[in-house]
C-alpha cells in the first residue's frame, strides 16, 4: 500500500506540474494508495474555502484511510527523533517524523515531495515510492 503524504496532494490540487503529481494521476486507479487523518489535516486546513475543502474531502474519500497518530506511533516517532538526532540529522516538521513512523511501522510505502522524508529513508529504512 502506497500512502500519499500532504506534499504531493497540495502540488496535485494546484494542478502543479511536477513528477510526482504525474505519478499520483498514474498510481489513481492502479495501486491501493491511502491517506490519514494526519495529512487530511495539513491538507484541508490549507484551502481558502470550506467548500474548496469539502471538495478535496470527497475525492478522497474513496482512499484507504489510517489513523496514523496515537500513543504507540507517539512514543516511536520520539525514539526515531531522538535516533536521528543522535547521528546529527535533524527533521524539521513533527508531523513529517509522525507520518514516516507510522509508515515504517505498519511497512507501507510513503509518495512523497518534502525532503525530510528522505532523511527518514536514508537512515530508517523508509520506503519511499520513486519518481
Amino acid at each position: 500500500m502506497i500512502v500519499v503524504d500532504t506534499s504531493v496532494w497540495v502540488d496535485y490540487f494546484n494542478g502543479i506540474d511536477a513528477s510526482h503529481v504525474h505519478l499520483l494521476d498514474r498510481l489513481l486507479g492502479e495501486r491501493v494508495l491511502a491517506t490519514g487523518d494526519l495529512i487530511l489535516a495539513e491538507l484541508l486546513q490549507g484551502f481558502a474555502t470550506d467548500s474548496a475543502a469539502r471538495r478535496a474531502e470527497r475525492l478522497l474519500a474513496p482512499l484507504a484511510f489510517f489513523e496514523m497518530a496515537g500513543r504507540e506511533i507517539a512514543v516511536h516517532s520520539a525514539a526515531n527523533y531522538r535516533r536521528l538526532r543522535r547521528r546529527g540529522v535533524t527533521v524539521r516538521k513533527t508531523m513529517d517524523i509522525l507520518i514516516g513512523t507510522f509508515c515504517l511501522t505498519h511497512q507501507h510505502e510513503l509518495l512523497h515531495n518534502d525532503r525530510d522524508f528522505d532523511l527518514l529513508a536514508r537512515h530508517l529504512g523508509l520506503r519511499v515510492v520513486r519518481v
